[in-house]
């Protein structure tokens, strides 16, 4: 391991960074900064023994490839390769569940780009796991599980956050890793824009008769939409979106009845469905941080940016966001730069704050124009569709955009 010295940080400190959030994107970035030869804390208020538990999250995430290459890049993804399933095709169709009724829609196709299929579907479980055993085997990093931060301090020279336990943890850089109530974002007093959609999201994974044929499908239904979305085997992920009061009494529902109902939005071209698991809901919300950074502070993932699961991109942005960080920090420490500087911390929001806001817009603006059943809006946009999937260039720009391969890329989704 290198003398931790030689990058800047004091004998007093603990380590270069300390990364508050122990779920995805928190040690996805320890592991980053690790290539980079730089130390990390992670502090995570959840016990190890929760975090590795299977049914801990029942969600699955719909990678774009340039996060599959990130994965790569940081060693993990020859493990868990054998758990994901090549996204294809995306089918996109806007309806009614009342009479069945199917209109325009739109097809994309991996075939129209060279780099293979446009993303990867990839269960929580399976990822969460080979993060913790990667955080395990990496000796620059310290997990620090089932600690809470209650306050965090700021001079010139460093950062140190104090914990729940009575412990204090110190670094160069503190790193927001905390989810949509970011307490980082909030004790740094940065101001937060958004609201609710009234809606949540009804999560579970779905056994079918028949193969998916790795294509994953978006249904635009007035309540909100279902994602059906291939899982390995004869399995499919789905994300089904129903205002907040039917959300909680669909899920109060038994199995069977839960199923008839879920059965007309789905579909029969899959055969006969099932559940296969434990059902899940989480709220669905846009919440943006006015600043991604503050003084030796930097905020990643859904600390910085939550937004609704309509594109799938959730994950993607935050992973974008910890490739980018990592990026610029790295290159700070090739140059022998502060890594907590000001001018070292601008260039990570200059580079994704525009990003992820225009992405929050686009999501927040479908939700709005899909999830109704307004005829002049239904009228316009089907109209918008017609012409997206009648012409090759934006279908092509399309793909490219759901595979995360436009725009500057940081090193490691290259």
């Amino acid at each position: 391991m290198d003398n931790p010295a030689r990058h800047g940080i004091l004998p007093d400190m603990d380590s270069d960074l300390i990364i508050v959030g122990g779920g995805l994107n928190g040690p996805a970035l320890a592991l980053a900064a690790a290539q980079a030869g730089l130390t990390s804390t992670v502090i995570d208020a959840l016990a190890r023994d929760v975090r590795k538990d299977t049914k801990f999250d029942g969600r699955s995430y719909a990678l774009a490839l340039a996060s599959k290459r990130m994965l790569a890049a940081l060693g993990l993804w020859d493990g868990l390769a054998e758990h994901a399933q090549p996204m294809n095709e995306i089918k996109v169709s806007d309806g009614r569940v009342n009479d069945a009724q199917v209109f325009l829609g739109l097809h994309f196709d991996s075939a129209e780009i060279e780099e293979g299929p446009m993303g990867y579907m990839l269960e929580d479980r399976f990822l969460r796991r080979a993060l913790m055993d990667a955080l395990d085997a990496e000796p620059r990093i310290t997990h620090m599980a089932g600690e809470t931060v209650i306050a965090q301090d700021v001079d010139a020279r460093r950062v140190e956050v104090s914990l729940a336990s009575g412990g204090s943890v110190s670094g160069r850089l503190l790193i927001g890793a905390d989810g949509r109530q970011s307490g980082t974002c909030a004790r740094a007093k940065i101001r937060r824009t958004g609201w609710s959609y009234g809606q949540t999201a009804l999560v579970c994974a779905i056994a079918h008769d028949k193969p998916h044929g790795g294509v994953a499908h978006q249904l635009f239904l007035p309540p909100g939409p279902l994602a059906i979305l291939p899982l390995t085997g004869n399995r499919s992920s789905i994300v089904w979106s129903e205002t907040d009061a039917q959300a909680r009494a669909l899920n109060a529902l038994p199995e069977e009845q839960y199923l008839e109902i879920l059965r007309p939005r789905f579909g029969d071209f899959l055969g006969e469905i099932s559940v296969a698991g434990d059902r899940f809901t989480y709220p669905l919300n846009l919440t943006l941080a006015n600043s991604f950074i503050s003084d030796r502070m930097a905020l990643v993932g859904d600390a910085a940016h939550g937004m609704h699961p309509i594109a799938g991109q959730g994950l993607n942005a935050g992973l974008r966001d910890v490739a980018a960080l990592a990026h610029v920090l790295s290159h700070a420490v090739r140059r022998g730069e502060d890594i907590a500087s000001p001018i070292t911390l601008e260039r990570y929001q200059s580079w994704r704050r525009f990003d992820t806001a225009s992405l929050a817009a686009a999501t927040d603006l479908f939700n709005r124009l899909f999830s109704n059943d307004n005829s002049l809006l239904r009228a316009g946009r089907d109209l918008g569709m017609a012409l997206i999937g009648k012409t090759p260039a934006l279908r092509r720009n399309f793909i490219r955009e759901a595979a995360g391969l436009t725009g500057d890329l940081p090193d490691l989704m290259k």
